[in-house]
């Protein structure tokens, strides 16, 4: 039996952009490895329109920081040899290492080109509002620092379907090519009428020279790189049946041990029911209405019924290709999705997703190491050390739920015999202090229980019959275990070796 599995967003919307991020990645790699992540989820590699941008202003796809475009050879996280260097180091550690694909759009254009357009209403993309008529659009992509190498692929508006400034007349709008074979996608998600276009120059996958030229590249970045698996951007905007094509195409090329989780930002569980059937299952998805839920209950308090907590989620009705989350780089304040989850339930939450038998958690990092920006956000690391310490050592084996109480629910991991002491019994409280009477076994009877959170002092001893009353405090979480070993600084005892191959979620 493997230990438990845990994923790390390696980065938030406000990362410093004096290009150390790879190093910084380098150097934390042991720590990492050491607080129980075993994965890393690291942002968009490729050349972005500024040496500031986050990544997802996406300017050339085979530039990792070492061509001299957009001002810069580095890009925001630092240049392609420190980027591979990185990864190897996290691999060296037992770190799988997922990087973040952007597919859906190209930015920052080396010239503009004169072609025909429709303008369509911004809240029902398939309503017209005009009639065709001439622009000059952002379109041409020549990369005249990076030339043929690699690719000799030029893009042009041909390539697109979409676009959102006619320079002609400096005016911004959601503009559909024209021309034959021009067209949304039907094969996305149907928000405003049809969500294909979403910003920038919107990549036409109705196109074959696209659909090869994209196929290509995902392969040659992951033998560039030796990565472990994807994190698709944005695939609800995508043609659903060119995910299915490309993650067919990136398995076949490395393995069945590729592995690919997907952004689909869609809370209904009928459409990622649909998309997972129309990609055969290959990739993962993450939880959004697990993270809302979440979000939910931070601001209802008392109010939101927590054994109602994972109705509805994907982590509920399809536990294997769930990959669940806190907050991340677009929930967290201020960005595009924002829906933070408040502090006070900031420990709880990660305890929903750390400490339970189903679902692939990712620790973000802006709560781990706190967010930067003009409003800067603390860390939240030693709330969320001895989540992943538990993780680890104690949230193995049969899980039993006792979710009888709005403000109180509570779980046990019976724990295993592969991993001696395991097992633990977790409360939660969104009202006043409490408690809840549970059974971990008649193994246990006489064990003396400590919270490894150490929101709660003493010990409490399992009784003759294996049941014990677990306490919490209000508004709180509270993870009762055996005791486990501590490293001389604290840290939670990591029995295992470490594997000197990064292992990636089965």
């Amino acid at each position: 039996m493997k230990r438990n599995h845990t994923m790390m967003q390696f980065f938030e919307w406000h990362v410093v952009a004096d290009g150390n991020h790879w190093k910084h990645l380098s150097e934390l790699a042991p720590e990492l490895k050491a607080a129980g992540i075993d994965s890393v989820w690291i942002p968009p590699v490729t050349k972005a329109i500024t040496a500031e941008d986050t990544g997802y202003g996406i300017y050339d796809l085979y530039d990792l920081g070492e061509f001299d475009q957009k001002g810069t050879i580095r890009t925001k996280y630092g240049t392609k040899q420190e980027l591979i260097e990185a990864i190897a180091e996290c691999q060296k550690n037992g770190i799988a290492v997922y990087v973040d694909l952007v597919m859906n759009h190209k930015a920052g254009a080396d010239e503009t080109e004169v072609f025909q357009v429709i303008e369509v209403d911004p809240n029902n993309r398939m309503e017209e509002i005009s009639e065709p008529f001439e622009i000059e659009g952002w379109t041409k992509f020549t990369f005249p620092g990076r030339g043929d190498e690699y690719s000799a692929f030029k893009w042009d508006f041909t390539h697109f379907n979409g676009t959102d400034f006619d320079a002609k007349e400096q005016r911004s709008g959601v503009f559909r090519i024209a021309g034959e074979n021009k067209c949304w996608n039907p094969n996305v998600d149907n928000e405003f009428g049809n969500y294909d276009y979403l910003m920038f120059a919107n990549i036409d996958y109705n196109h074959p020279d696209v659909q090869r030229e994209m196929l290509e590249w995902g392969k040659w970045l992951v033998d560039t790189l030796q990565c472990s698996g994807y994190r698709l951007d944005a695939i609800k905007h995508i043609n659903h049946d060119f995910i299915k094509e490309f993650a067919a195409e990136m398995i076949r090329k490395r393995g069945e041990d590729f592995y690919i989780v997907g952004e689909f930002w869609n809370s209904d569980l009928n459409a990622c029911r649909e998309f997972l059937n129309t990609v055969d299952y290959q990739i993962d998805l993450f939880d959004v209405a697990l993270h809302y839920k979440l979000h939910s209950a931070s601001l209802g308090g008392r109010d939101f019924d927590l054994t109602q907590i994972f109705e509805d989620t994907l982590v509920q009705t399809h536990p294997s290709h769930a990959v669940t989350f806190v907050d991340n780089h677009d929930s967290q304040p201020h960005e595009a999705l924002e829906s933070w989850v408040e502090d006070w339930f900031k420990q709880s939450a990660y305890a929903l997703i750390l400490l339970r038998q189903d679902g692939y958690p990712v620790v973000f990092y802006g709560d781990y190491f706190g967010i930067g920006g003009p409003s800067p956000v603390d860390t939240k690391k030693t709330a969320i050390d001895p989540l992943l310490c538990a993780r680890y050592q104690k949230a193995y084996g049969e899980q039993e739920d006792y979710f009888d109480h709005p403000n109180t629910i509570g779980w046990v991991r019976r724990g295993v015999e592969e991993f001696e002491g395991s097992g633990c019994a977790v409360v939660i409280s969104n009202g006043d202090e409490g408690e809840k009477r549970m059974f971990v076994g008649e193994h246990r009877a006489g064990e003396a229980w400590m919270d490894f959170t150490h929101n709660r002092e003493g010990a409490i001893t399992i009784e003759e019959d294996g049941w014990a009353t677990f306490t919490v405090n209000g508004g709180s979480v509270s993870v009762w275990a055996l005791p486990a070993p501590l490293e001389e600084d604290g840290a939670c005892v990591k029995n295992d070796e470490v594997n000197n191959t990064a292992e990636v979620k089965e």
